[in-house]
């Protein structure tokens, strides 16, 4: 402990030499926010001594993978693709193999919801002393073959040469199952010899398993029909027998997780649980007389999450700190007093430091560090024998400064209730016209971080609401279930929380209400055609992107596909079973709109958007539609030309057609 803490305050007097950032006054050309990640999935390999990234060198082409020698990042790095496949992620297994996955087009349309165009396989990248020698194999064919391929689960950092992988099974076609249908079997695979054992199936009762460091199933979670319970279980180190230890009702909504061993009280488990209250928190829990025997933390406004150990080879999951959301920032309460040091350290050093991961090597005192914030969209770091140097930027084109701030608020809702929110407040002064744009899900926890799409938006003028709508989870249970537990507020109170946020921020002076609009993607996209169709109009006009405009088609979509035993089936078929329809509100929409589509999004298949606009053009109404050729539902899916028409289409329509009567907002 004395040898971090003193080598740590070495680390206090390391210069940091970064660029002079620009003083651009005008907006960034629409072509530097369509580019793709510059650089993405940077690793260090487990002995420090090289560094694998992806890179996209030109605006159409596909990541490379380039791998660099972290005591010269300056020479040469290796360099390799994976043609005709897309190398989309990769992992160190050894200090010489990477284990990689990359999608190949086998289709050029849907195969079904949630079926897309692509498959995945995974690769295996043997390095050589001389890199002429580098090699790689596939090493599973892809996720549509009858075993449903092969899947990395983890990397297993205490067993050299050995990955733990997962292989989906069935009797029948898993293109025609549920997923409570089918199971999955788990395997060691050793990365020299080729050869795997099977360690344990989810075939029977234990449907979804976790495994500890040495690759020992250790959690798993089923489901009891005939009480309609949520089942956990324990299994010991060094039994073959799954314990009992926790049961939960569904219709509880409750939260029940384990996170590992309670290093204070042998033979407990941390456990991230609800417990009757309406906020998670951290627990020591005996598994033998199933208690929760001791609250560790716990708040009262938000829900709990936690950090663990920066040193994953002699301190895997150990919890080091409990996290938790104060506004837009996450604070911490440490357990560590070592790992605080080394984090706040760390922080002091990074400019616009704000989410820090921090990952050891075998050697502690060599470690990979990300930021990433508002303000910087993802910047890599190496420190290695004392020096810490900038490996590079996510998006290098953008200058920090030229970046919008994103501050929290809270407003109240009509009903009284306070609904906190997000904004990007552009480089200029207010009013500003607004955009308010609601996360997809709905059923998630928004991250304020770098958002492409927020940020382009504040960079031509426009303040961006980003509101925590009813719904949004990490607010306690009562404001997430609000959303589904009497009925779908989909286009009611949910709708109520954006439009109160819009009205509010008019109400301090921020921005104009005669120049206000919704732009969403996903169930942003319902959203935004709920918006259009409302009687009591605020908006000016609204984007509609990868929507929802038939509730009914989409709820089907769930109830055939997904296992509707799940907390996600249920949330999503009591909201969507019944929230207002778009499809039924076409009648009374009256402002313009401008509809976005892929022509292979799985997740809300193009049907219903063709549907939703012949329905417009029947009813004549205002609108005009753009279809992205061959982009899926996922944002990372969309290519540079993807994004350019996207954008182009966007910002011209806000300009032109939206608030047309208006001055040129990029012009202010």
């Amino acid at each position: 402990m004395r040898r971090i803490i003193y080598w740590l305050s070495v680390l206090l007097t390391a210069a940091l030499s970064f660029p002079v950032l620009s003083s651009q006054v005008e907006p960034y050309p629409l072509e530097s926010w369509a580019k793709r990640a510059d650089m993405q999935n940077v690793s260090i390999s487990p002995d420090g001594n090289r560094l694998a990234l992806l890179k996209i060198a030109t605006d159409e082409g596909n990541p490379i993978l380039e791998i660099y020698d972290t005591n010269d990042l300056a020479a040469r790095p290796f360099k390799m693709n994976a043609d005709p496949m897309e190398i989309m992620g990769l992992s160190w297994v050894s200090e010489d193999i990477i284990v990689f996955t990359a999608r190949a087009k086998v289709r050029d349309k849907i195969d079904g919801w949630n079926q897309g165009v692509y498959e995945t396989s995974l690769g295996l990248l043997t390095l050589n002393k001389d890199p002429k020698k580098n090699s790689w194999k596939k090493i599973s064919e892809s996720t549509k073959a009858q075993t449903g391929g092969l899947n990395i689960v983890s990397s297993l950092p205490s067993k050299p040469n050995k990955i733990l992988i997962s292989a989906r099974s069935s009797s029948g076609s898993l293109d025609k199952l549920r997923p409570s249908e089918y199971f999955v079997t788990y395997y060691e695979y050793d990365i020299k010899t080729g050869r795997r054992s099977r360690i344990t199936s989810s075939a029977g009762e234990v449907r979804r398993i976790s495994f500890d460091k040495d690759a020992d199933p250790q959690f798993g979670s089923g489901y009891d029909a005939a009480t309609d319970e949520y089942l956990y279980y324990y299994r010991e180190k060094g039994s073959s027998k799954w314990e009992i230890i926790h049961r939960l009702h569904k219709a509880s909504f409750e939260s029940w997780r384990p996170i590992g061993l309670d290093p204070e009280a042998p033979g407990n488990l941390l456990v991230s649980a609800n417990n009757g209250n309406d906020t998670t928190g951290l627990w020591s829990y005996n598994p033998k007389t199933q208690k929760h025997e001791e609250l560790i933390y716990r708040r009262s406004d938000v829900d709990s999450s936690y950090r663990f150990h920066t040193n994953r080879f002699t301190n895997e999951n150990e919890v080091t700190a409990v996290a938790y959301r104060d506004g837009r920032d996450i604070k911490y309460e440490w357990f560590d007093a070592a790992e605080q040091a080394l984090y706040e350290q760390i922080k002091s050093l990074i400019p616009y430091a704000d989410r820090i991961s921090i990952y050891r090597t075998r050697d502690p005192q060599t470690m990979l560090i990300n930021n990433r914030g508002p303000r910087d969209p993802g910047t890599d770091y190496l420190l290695k024998d004392g020096k810490i140097q900038v490996i590079g930027s996510t998006y290098p084109q953008f200058s920090s400064d030229q970046l919008a701030d994103v501050k929290a608020i809270t407003y109240k809702a009509r009903d009284g209730r306070d609904i906190p929110g997000f904004i990007t407040i552009p480089n200029s002064k207010p009013p500003y016209p607004l955009v308010v744009m609601p996360h997809g899900g709905p059923f998630v926890r928004e991250t304020p971080i770098f958002d492409p799409w927020a940020q382009l938006l504040a960079n031509r003028g426009f303040m961006v609401l980003q509101p925590q709508y009813r719904g949004s989870k990490g607010y306690g249970m009562d404001f997430y279930t609000t959303a589904f537990i009497n009925g779908g507020q989909g286009g009611y109170q949910m709708q109520d929380d954006k439009d109160d946020g819009a009205l509010y921020l008019a109400d301090q002076g921020l921005v104009d209400p005669d120049r206000m609009m919704m732009f969403g993607w996903s169930y942003g996209g319902y959203a935004a055609l709920i918006a259009a169709s409302r009687t009591q109009q605020i908006y000016q006009c609204v984007i509609a992107g990868a929507s929802v405009p038939n509730t009914n088609q989409q709820v089907n979509y769930y109830r055939n596909n997904m296992d509707p035993d799940s907390a996600g089936g249920i949330e999503q078929l009591a909201m969507w079973d019944d929230s207002i329809s778009p499809i039924k509100e076409v009648a009374t929409v009256n402002i313009p709109m401008l509809i976005v589509h892929g022509t292979v999004d799985q997740r809300t298949p193009p049907k219903a958007a063709r549907e939703y606009i012949a329905a417009m053009k029947e009813s004549g109404k205002e609108f005009k539609s753009v279809w992205l050729d061959g982009a899926d539902h996922f944002s990372r899916s969309l290519t540079y030309n993807h994004k350019l028409d996207f954008y182009t289409a966007m910002t011209d329509y806000l300009e032109n057609d939206c608030f047309s009567k208006s001055q040129s907002v990029a012009s202010k």
